[in-house]
């Protein structure tokens, strides 16, 4: 399935993504199972969880060290806020 395209994502507080589309949907999406091990276990810190920046032309979204997670989980696996 083809997701739309991310307009903006906000780091929420509990390891929470705020995902805006182009659709106009609003979705949240748990981190918390993908902090774990060595690279996602940054995540944890919530300094660094903010840092997460939108790729270019919403393709998705990372974190400065290069931690992704892939668009369609993204859509796939948030629910509406």
């Amino acid at each position: 399935m083809l997701q739309p395209r991310l307009t903006a994502v906000q780091a929420m507080h509990s390891l929470t993504l705020r995902l805006e589309y182009e659709t106009c949907e609003v979705k949240l999406f748990d981190v918390a199972p993908y902090a774990t091990g060595s690279w996602y276990g940054q995540l944890k810190d919530q300094s660094y969880f903010s840092t997460v920046r939108l790729l270019p032309n919403g393709a998705g979204i990372e974190w400065p060290e290069g931690q992704d997670i892939a668009p369609h989980e993204l859509y796939e696996d948030s629910h509406h806020a």
